[in-house]
């Protein structure tokens, strides 16, 4: 059912000593104060900076430093914070962003090109150009700076100054010459033979076109590289300059969506291109490589990677629609990754179905590539460390030129490996039930600094390593929590981001003398509040397994509960860090002052637990994940006597999605729920995401349709809030229209919509997360409170 205004008890006023929806949802860096983010050094390890906003000014101007051995931060100001500063990476062996002796630094800053000399500390800007310049890096001899421009490559010569252009790549297909037709032939002839000043005119012709080869030959131009009309989507050359490699992809035509802003400042309303829709075809992809020496460009043939022809949906596909189907599999490369000498090359490959990886040998000299180490996922390739769309992935060669190092779920945990390219050898670094994030070399290659959860699943430290493996120590203190870390350029020293459940980041810096606090930024009156942190401990699912669970048990229980579903799928809520939800966490200990019991559950496909965990939703989200909480309800039954009529069931995106799946698959478990910018049906989501767990609607439609609410919206029995912003692009508003028309049709009462005119996906007005908690708690106290509305109003 759908109203308008909301009734009078929406806005009743807790008692003066409890917290308020109005409080906790007001505007989190008056209310809770703003927290630093984005730690990092200084290239010559002076002081790390970090962006913060104690004072409330604008986002722009809150850049803040600290000396390396100081405990007092100082506003940056506004011309350091304009200036080119080189900040410190991490060691990034065989990229040439460095020398090879670490000495000098080049960074791209506001698209121009500038050199830092390690050894005098000084910046040189080298460029000037309205243009975005990318991909900095020094020639192997450090005598050039090599840089992108558009779709060419560009040297600047330190010592002459002079600029060169190395590559000549153009978005096109060759032009031909056109041959004239046989009368075209003969009248020229015939003007040939019959005028000697046209004859004399050609000679001279001749003579000057031979003249400009030979200036040519002297000061060559690099030589054209055509590569079609795609779009240039990677561009390198090697260290020796002798190989250009261009990535281009073919966009197959997509009809994209629109979604419509109705607030605006001209009064009328605008259309928002947004995405399109999951089922699209894959944008093609061809690497190109060009050959100076041999003045030759062909194609690397991915195909002949083992398993590449194999397609590995032949199983699932709807026999109905299998004839119309191209089971082509369209592979895309990532890299060439040079080593610093140029002598060897590696691609990260992947499969746009995402359910194979290789990392190949590429041999320049005639495109071929050999596997080093293939991945194959019955469900998706993804994991810490290894993105789940290609690219952006964990990947860098050891000091050796030799040994290349990344990350794998091998084992089911997502470890570091390294693998020798020369003999295929390949070795385990870290083995164990815990996972690896943000590894990185020191500068003298000879040890890691990763953080992990071997700690727990709950905590995120981080550790010092041999660079060959072995024995792990520790760096980080041992309590609760979760470190961010920014590595001093000494190798010695961290920058941290340390967290917990009631402290937002706040900045520390380790060093030989421990872990020392630099900022403290939540305001007096919210430090007031005596935040509970709940319990995290576990239930056991109807399958036997123990699923994490975060619980907040309320002094005096009113008999009833209420579960949070955190969004994304693949995130982690369950943890001693300080959670994206921390407007919910408010919300939670709101109700349990009001007695309720409150859970929170990393459900199966939740971050932070391998990939058995991960990959458990495959072509059935709603399925096993929604199982969890259906057997999290049960548990409280069981061990706290609260009768599932008396639980409510909230949360938005992924979480809302489960919400609406909980309303009409398990009714019989909750009471009651609010579902906040769900999906409503998978078909009408994203291609990137979707794909990889349900495959396409064409390809896997039983995956779709026992994975979308729409399909089960007769099952509705309890009061259901669903709230959506109309200017979400990610989950559009379409898609809760849709639902609601399935609910009218049904003849279904007990529901409402509120919309939000303004907001996108995550919302960004205090005014709206006030209004949308507000009536999320009306309709806990309705559906499941102590003085719950039995009949519908």
């Amino acid at each position: 059912m759908l109203f308008a205004v909301a009734p009078a008890a929406l806005y009743a006023q807790a008692p003066s000593d409890s917290l308020t929806v109005q409080q906790i949802m007001q505007d989190p860096e008056t209310w809770i104060g703003d927290w630093p983010t984005n730690i990092r050094w200084h290239e010559n390890g002076s002081a790390l900076y970090f962006d913060w906003n104690p004072e409330g000014e604008f986002p722009s101007d809150s850049l803040y430093s600290v000396p390396v051995d100081g405990n007092e931060p100082v506003k940056v100001d506004a011309e350091e914070r304009r200036s080119p500063t080189p900040f410190f990476a991490g060691w990034q062996h065989g990229s040439h962003t460095y020398t090879s002796d670490f000495a000098r630094k080049v960074f791209t800053h506001n698209g121009d090109v500038y050199l830092y000399n390690r050894e005098n500390d000084t910046t040189t800007r080298l460029t000037d150009t309205p243009n975005a310049l990318t991909q900095p890096r020094f020639s192997p001899d450090g005598a050039r700076v090599i840089f992108r421009d558009g779709l060419n490559l560009f040297a600047i010569h330190l010592q002459r100054g002079t600029i060169q252009q190395l590559t000549d790549v153009r978005a096109s297909d060759e032009p031909k010459d056109e041959e004239p037709s046989p009368q075209e032939q003969y009248l020229e002839e015939q003007q040939t033979e019959l005028f000697e000043t046209l004859r004399e005119q050609q000679e001279e012709e001749e003579l000057a076109k031979e003249a400009q080869e030979e200036d040519e030959a002297a000061d060559p131009d690099p030589p054209t590289l055509y590569v079609g009309d795609g779009s240039v989507v990677h561009l390198s050359m090697d260290p020796s300059e002798r190989y250009t490699a261009v990535g281009t992809s073919e966009e197959e035509n997509v009809e994209n969506t629109q979604v419509m802003d109705y607030v605006t400042e001209t009064g009328f309303a605008n259309a928002i291109n947004a995405r399109a829709k999951v089922g699209r075809a894959p944008s093609g992809y061809t690497l190109h490589l060009a050959d100076t020496e041999r003045d030759t460009t062909y194609t690397v043939d991915l195909s002949t990677l083992p398993g590449a022809d194999e397609w590995p949906l032949a199983d699932i596909a709807d026999p109905d629609t299998l004839d119309g189907i191209d089971s082509t599999r369209t592979l895309r490369a990532f890299g060439p990754y040079w080593n610093e000498d140029g002598s060897l090359a590696v691609l990260d490959v992947r499969a746009a179905d995402n359910k194979d990886r290789w990392l190949a040998r590429l041999n320049p000299e005639d495109g071929s590539v050999t596997s080093l180490d293939r991945q194959h996922d019955e469900a998706w390739i993804a994991g810490p460390g290894i993105s789940w769309y290609g690219g952006a992935s964990t990947l860098g060669w050891m000091p050796d030129g030799e040994t290349l190092y990344f990350q794998s779920e091998e084992t089911g945990y997502s470890h570091l490996y390294t693998i020798n390219v020369e003999s295929g050898e390949k070795t385990a670094l870290t083995e164990g039930d815990f996972e690896v994030f943000d590894p990185q070399l020191t500068q003298d290659g000879s040890a890691w600094l990763f953080a992990s959860t071997e700690d727990s699943p709950h905590n995120r430290h981080w550790y010092r390593m041999p660079a060959e493996g072995g024995e792990r120590t520790r760096i980080t203190s041992g309590q609760d929590g979760q470190y961010a870390a920014a590595p001093h350029p000494d190798d010695t020293t961290l920058g941290l981001l340390y967290e917990y459940i009631t402290q937002p980041p706040e900045v520390y810096i380790r060093d030989d003398n421990g872990e020392r606090r630099i900022t403290t930024s939540p305001t007096d009156a919210w430090q007031a509040v005596d935040w509970s942190t709940g319990e995290l401990t576990t239930f056991e699912a109807d399958d036997g397994t123990d699923v994490p669970m975060q619980i907040f048990e309320p002094e005096n229980p009113n008999g009833a509960a209420v579960h949070f579903v955190h969004g994304a799928g693949y995130l982690q809520n369950v943890h001693n860090g300080w959670s994206n939800y921390f407007r919910e966490f408010m919300f939670h200990n709101l109700l349990m002052q009001q007695g309720y019991t409150v859970v929170n559950v990393d459900y199966r496909g939740s971050a932070g637990y391998g990939r058995d965990w991960r990959t458990a939703i495959y072509r059935h989200m709603g399925g096993r994940d929604l199982q969890d909480y259906a057997d999290a309800s049960a548990h409280l039954e069981e061990t706290q006597g609260i009768d599932p009529e008396r639980q409510f069931i909230y949360g938005g995106s992924y979480g809302g999605f489960i919400t609406l799946m909980a309303l009409f698959n398990e009714a019989d478990a909750f009471g009651g729920g609010a579902a906040l910018r769900s999906v409503t049906d998978w078909a009408h989501y994203n291609h990137p995401y979707t794909s990889n767990i349900l495959n396409t609607p064409v390809v896997d439609p039983v995956a779709f349709e026992r994975s979308s609410p729409i399909y089960f919206a007769d099952g509705l029995e309890d009061p259901l809030l669903m709230a959506h912003g109309l200017v979400d692009a990610n989950v559009q508003p379409q898609d809760i229209f849709r639902l609601s028309q399935r609910f009218i049709e049904l003849g279904k009462t007990d529901w409402e919509l509120a919309t939000y005119p303004v907001e996108p996906h995550g919302f960004t007005e205090p005014s709206s997360w006030t209004d949308e908690y507000r009536r999320i708690l009306y309709y806990i106290e309705r559906s499941v409170g102590p003085s719950r509305i039995e009949q519908a109003w």
